[in-house]
């Protein structure tokens, strides 16, 4: 027993440090000149010569912070529509039993199964015919539309898994139905939406191919969002030859995930557990 831990803890502290090393890396990276990355790339920046004007350069000179508030507020708004959405959806679907609701949640799961990719014609010209090409608020609906059919399938697991006494004792104690949802059977899902809310912020905060296809056609890049940035600051890194740039660029990217990760993971876990044991 004392053996098998002993291997257990060497493959979670391998894998912890495969994970660790290249982030402490590329943040190392961005404190140095490109003749100190050039000289030795794994050498940890000399302690007196740090260069966190990187950070300076990118956020003003390769428009990072527009390119922030764009990712802060797509992903805000969307995942918020997202969660929002999804959970009165998912609870209707779970809640009430009608042969049309198993239709339209099987079509939701049917979304789960198709490639984004197969859509992005006919969704090029939808935008474009409404006007919604090049513009945040595009890209919003579509992040949306994208994200609801995971976010229904995980939200109406755990709706299904709640009592339905307490909806009951709401709907005698005089709430209607809206306010049983609002009051009592959303807040009991809330591992349920930190869950979708974790998932969908990481998966639209890095997202690029739609990204790419449906605001990345602006040339004054006035919606791009901070992976479109990235791609443009590598190109420029590299016909400049500004490396500590571009690290100080993946590192403006990477930290929003993992403060929202680290704020979160206890919710996350829960989440996943509760999911994973009520399922």
């Amino acid at each position: 027993m004392k053996i098998s831990r002993v291997f257990l803890f060497a493959i979670l502290a391998t894998y912890a440090l495969w994970v660790v090393l290249p982030m402490v890396w590329v943040a190392s990276s961005s404190l140095k000149s490109d003749q100190e990355i050039f000289n030795d790339a794994f050498a940890l920046p000399a302690a007196g010569a740090l260069h966190p004007e990187n950070y300076a350069r990118a956020w003003h000179e390769a428009r990072f912070g527009d390119y922030f508030f764009n990712s802060v507020l797509v992903t805000g708004v969307s995942v918020g529509l997202i969660t929002l959405l999804g959970s009165m959806a998912a609870y209707a679907l779970a809640r009430f039993a009608h042969p049309l609701g198993r239709v339209v949640f099987g079509l939701f799961l049917a979304g789960l199964m198709l490639p984004a990719q197969l859509a992005m014609v006919p969704l090029f010209f939808e935008l474009r015919g409404l006007g919604l090409l090049n513009s945040r608020l595009g890209l919003i609906l579509v992040y949306t539309a994208n994200g609801l059919p995971f976010a229904i399938f995980i939200l109406a697991g755990f709706f299904k898994t709640l009592p339905r006494a307490l909806h009951e004792a709401a709907v005698v104690d005089g709430c209607s139905e809206a306010g049983a949802f609002w009051r009592v059977m959303l807040p009991l899902a809330r591992p349920g939406l930190v869950t979708v809310a974790v998932f969908q912020f990481i998966g639209i905060w890095k997202e690029y191919f739609f990204a790419f296809m449906l605001v990345g056609g602006d040339p004054a890049g006035a919606a791009r969002t901070l992976p479109l940035g990235l791609a443009n600051l590598a190109i420029t890194a590299q016909y400049r030859s500004d490396q500590g740039m571009l690290f100080a660029g993946l590192v403006l990217v990477t930290l929003p995930i993992l403060a929202v990760y680290v704020a979160l993971q206890h919710h996350l876990v829960r989440g996943v557990t509760a999911g994973a044991v009520k399922g």
